[in-house]
């Protein structure tokens, strides 16, 4: 889940054409042509998030993610609605990935206008049906011992239970139909061809939408300017390795925009400068993954013992459970390069070290 997304990664060589205007709650500001930009808050420490509304002509209209559904973000939604749609209707609502920041309002916009089509890839529609579908339910036996192995202490597992299944409560239910993005497909979208780019380790199958007449890129949480998004292991899946999936991403990017794009990212200002962004951003994590490799070689250390080679700082209650992904996701990806090894105590905890 958005919200928290991870260690600040520093700065690379970008340009913000826009300066420090940024459309007002309510408002539009266009970007490129046909293509505006919508401001809307959010309840955390990001307090803000970038959504698209680009104009289709006669067709109507096209929103690219959606906000969260809080009483404010519905009432800025109406009040552009009234302002700015010219009496033409939200055709399609695009989202590329299934955190609430993103989807927490798609249900209600399709509701809202009766026919728009949802467009999604498949595996975030999937992903997001499945969390939702844990609203009510007890916290997993594989939940509570995922964190039990990687050294958390009873009260924070029991915090842990008692938040189980909040996913749902932000997100509005979810369209039963929708239009599969793929990687590589290519559709109109203000008057000009898009193609979507798929990336992985933030997200399962998050969609970037590029248009190379335009020259832009919308880049969701997948490319931002000022930080790192979070890239974590999950107890559904505690021996993954997204930050292979991150990087690979981050490369696989590169080649597929210019590096003089002008990137529209969820979180922060618009920006150029793409490629010495995701040069900055491997880079960040390759530097992280050397300073775990170190910490290891010292002692055996457990997941919560390694938060300081990660993030560089303390980490508090309200983040230890993004910060524990992150940091198993660091920690599987030395193992799947083979250069750190786990084993477990008899307290059923893990301790990792160097190899």
């Amino acid at each position: 889940m958005d919200g928290f997304e991870g260690k600040t990664a520093g700065r690379a060589a970008l340009t913000y054409p826009f300066g420090e205007t940024t459309p007002e709650v309510g408002t539009i500001m266009e970007v490129a042509e046909r293509v505006y930009w919508v401001r809307m808050p959010l309840p955390f420490s990001l307090q803000w998030i970038n959504l698209w509304l680009i104009d289709d002509g006669p067709k109507g209209w096209t929103i690219v993610d959606t906000g969260m559904p809080l009483d404010e973000t519905k009432a800025a939604w109406r009040q552009i609605f009234e302002t700015h749609l010219g009496g033409r209707p939200v055709w399609r609502i695009i989202v590329t990935h299934m955190h609430p920041d993103h989807i927490g309002n798609a249900g209600w916009l399709s509701r809202k206008f009766p026919g728009a089509e949802f467009w999604i890839s498949r595996l975030e529609y999937v992903s997001c049906r499945m969390l939702v579908a844990d609203t009510g339910r007890e916290a997993p036996k594989a939940g509570t011992d995922f964190y039990h192995r990687a050294g958390w202490t009873e009260a924070q597992i029991e915090t842990y239970k008692s938040r189980f299944g909040g996913f749902g409560r932000g997100v509005s239910r979810l369209p039963d139909a929708y239009r599969r993005l793929e990687d590589g497909d290519e559709f109109e979208m203000a008057g000009e061809t898009w193609r979507v780019v798929m990336g992985n380790g933030h997200s399962p199958e998050h969609a970037c939408l590029f248009c190379p007449d335009l020259n832009v890129l919308i880049a969701g949480d997948q490319l931002l300017p000022r930080i790192s998004s979070n890239v974590s292991v999950f107890p559904t899946e505690p021996e993954a390795d997204p930050l292979r999936d991150w990087l690979n991403s981050c490369a696989k990017l590169k080649e597929a925009v210019p590096a003089g794009v002008l990137v529209l990212p969820a979180h922060n200002e618009p920006f150029t400068g793409a490629h010495d962004r995701l040069d900055h951003l491997i880079h960040g994590h390759e530097i992280a993954l050397k300073r775990l490799k170190q910490r290891l070689g010292q002692a055996p250390r457990r997941v919560v013992d390694i938060f300081p080679a990660i993030f560089g700082r303390k980490i508090g209650e309200d983040l230890i459970s993004m910060a524990t992904g992150e940091a198993l996701a660091h920690l599987n990806c030395l193992i799947r390069r083979g250069e750190a090894a786990v084993s477990t105590d008899e307290a059923g905890v893990a301790w990792y070290s160097a190899v």
